[in-house]
């Protein structure tokens, strides 16, 4: 996981730091009835919809503000007026979310933190930083008893594992080494082609971070599933820290070819944190969100599993930020804030658990990320 400030990435496995009216409640989006013609509701929304085609968030959002400010009691209803056009179907329910769907390709991030606040503001994200003060709450001295007695779990299930000396990569290796010698024992010699394959391996993770591996092993439900509640624990609490979340990637090859390190990666970014390290410091708060959103793909696997296999790029991001405080955390501090951090972002997952879980459904169904958010949000509101 690389970080690069403004930006946060956070990755998964072996992985990585990086929107006339009817009633209206805080909870719920506003909703007004069209007083365009369907043509004029056609033409005027062609435009947004190819924007976000284009993957064109400035365009996308520019086309939003200025519809609001034009006509701010207007915006695309749940059904279709007096049973007009077939084709107002394409243009019905909310069509605002999408533009959270135009943020991966953003260069700007403050765009991105414009999107969620847009959506915000118009009453569609009622959840986005709901809990951002969370960080000020509660005992800051989490012992390992203390974590055990919080959770159930030892300090040492929240710790990611090597590949091959546990878990599902234990038994991946104990039947590579098992089918090897068996092969040997037959009077099959394919060591030429072992050696081969071992080199490609030493290439791929020497060069290209291991994305080739993990290319081959996500297509391995148990494993993919992993990955899966890891990246939904990031999107989830960086989502209610009120960090505008860019997107979340689950394929390796892309992942790679974006900068993020490992199988996986949840890019959000914050923009208090942000701003203290281009001006050479950090805030402690920010920090404290920070560290809650990069362990929590961890903490969704412990709640999840009982342990927690991936995070290793997560840990070591943790370990090279902290040195950017002033002064630099002591070891026994830096295990103080992981646990800390792990608590809090445990917490929030168990009591939030069908949101968390929604997340799951919705990224293993390849849902984009504007639908993600949605069915947080729905999630969320049922459990109230």
């Amino acid at each position: 996981m690389a970080f690069a400030s403004p930006s946060l990435d956070v990755g998964a496995f072996s992985p990585t730091f990086f929107l006339s009216k009817h009633s209206y409640s805080p909870h719920k989006p506003r909703q007004w009835r069209i007083i365009s013609t369907p043509t004029s509701v056609l033409r005027e929304w062609k435009d947004y919809e190819d924007a976000v085609k284009r993957k064109d968030l400035a365009g996308a959002l520019k086309f939003l503000k200025t519809r609001e400010e034009k006509s701010p009691n207007l915006v695309i209803p749940l059904q279709p007026l007096n049973g007009s056009s077939s084709k107002l179907d394409l243009f019905v329910s909310e069509r605002d979310w999408e533009v959270l769907d135009t943020c991966l390709n953003a260069d700007d991030l403050r765009l991105v933190a414009n999107a969620y606040a847009f959506l915000k503001d118009r009453g569609f994200l009622p959840n986005f930083g709901k809990f951002r003060n969370i960080v000020l709450e509660g005992p800051r001295n989490v012992t390992p008893t203390v974590l055990k007695t919080s959770t159930g779990l030892e300090v040492s299930k929240f710790a990611p594992k090597k590949w091959g000396l546990s878990g599902t990569s234990q038994l991946t290796l104990i039947a590579f080494l098992g089918g090897t010698s068996f092969l040997l024992y037959q009077g099959i010699d394919f060591r030429p082609n072992l050696a081969a394959v071992l080199g490609l391996a030493f290439v791929d993770s020497t060069f290209l971070g291991g994305c080739c591996l993990a290319q081959l092993s996500s297509y391995w439900p148990p494993h993919r599933r992993r990955i899966l509640v890891h990246e939904a624990g990031h999107l989830l609490i960086a989502y209610l820290m009120g960090c505008p979340i860019r997107g979340v990637i689950l394929d390796p090859i892309v992942a790679m070819q974006m900068g993020i390190q490992g199988q996986a990666g949840t890019q959000f970014w914050d923009e208090k944190m942000s701003n203290d390290l281009t001006e050479g410091r950090l805030d402690g708060t920010a920090f404290d969100r920070y560290c809650m959103v990069l362990f929590a793909g961890i903490a969704a696997e412990a709640l999840i599993y009982g342990d927690a296999e991936g995070g290793e790029n997560d840990e070591n991001l943790f370990r090279r930020t902290s040195t950017l405080l002033q002064p630099p955390l002591s070891v026994a501090e830096m295990s103080n804030q992981a646990r800390w951090s792990l608590l809090q972002s445990y917490n929030l997952l168990k009591w939030h658990k069908h949101a968390h879980r929604a997340a799951v459904k919705a990224l293993e169904s390849r849902c984009s990320l504007s639908v993600v958010i949605q069915r947080i949000e729905d999630a969320m509101s049922t459990d109230r």
